[in-house]
């Protein structure tokens, strides 16, 4: 398995002969190293309805035939969109596919979808979500605060690697990022969701140095783990 970051919240998971896109806002992204013509995702994973993590989703999907996981109310918005392959879940669930598990968690956040006339259009529950695919388990939190509750996700699911937000602002920061890989237990710790924008400009080391056990690693856009 081949996990990788892309900027913002972009991880790619290629795994079982299928490329799986989390969260992909390439187009208006600075950070990234993907360009949208170039990227050929089987599998769309969003773990909420802001405009910076849909992205580019529906044109992907649309031009590639991808299969789209999303909550229920994100996956409706999305196929008004004219996007045909959706897959619906929500918060607690988790659903067998053949390229991997996929369980979505809760996440403290906000989900509206701002179109093109300004119009905000409700989204449902932002969400975590666990991924496991050749006896790995991969968690991306989405965007979220710090919830007492990750515990119970570190105790249950044992989690190779992790992807938090650390950006502050909108998310968590540093110090409550660090202190949520404690509750989580995870192997690795990778940052997601900063400096992307003004508000949530900061320095990935500082996370790294947060971390008590030593077990954070910064990726580039591009760069990548193999599992």
């Amino acid at each position: 398995m081949k996990v990788s970051f892309h900027g913002h919240a972009i991880i790619k998971i290629e795994t079982q002969g299928k490329t799986i896109l989390f969260d992909p806002f390439i187009n208006g992204n600075d950070l990234t190293d993907l360009v949208v013509d170039e990227v050929k995702p089987d599998v769309i994973i969003l773990t909420h309805g802001h405009n910076d993590h849909v992205g580019d989703t529906v044109e992907l999907a649309k031009k590639h035939d991808a299969l789209v996981i999303a909550n229920a109310d994100l996956a409706t918005v999305l196929s008004w969109q004219g996007v045909e392959r959706i897959h619906s879940m929500n918060i607690g669930g988790a659903y067998e596919f053949e390229f991997g598990k996929v369980k979505m968690t809760p996440a403290l956040h906000g989900s509206g979808y701002t179109t093109v006339d300004n119009q905000l259009m409700y989204c449902g529950q932002p969400a975590g979500i666990l991924f496991t695919a050749e006896g790995k388990t991969i968690y991306h939190a989405g965007d979220t605060a710090l919830y007492s509750d990750m515990k119970l996700i570190g105790e249950r699911h044992p989690i190779d690697v992790a992807f938090v937000p650390i950006g502050d602002n909108f998310t968590m920061g540093p110090e409550d990022a660090a202190l949520a890989i404690q509750f989580l237990q995870a192997k690795l710790a990778v940052p997601i969701h900063y400096d992307t924008f003004p508000p949530i400009k900061q320095n990935p080391h500082h996370f790294l140095e947060l971390l008590p056990n030593g077990n954070g690693r910064v990726l580039k856009p591009g760069e990548f783990i193999e599992l």
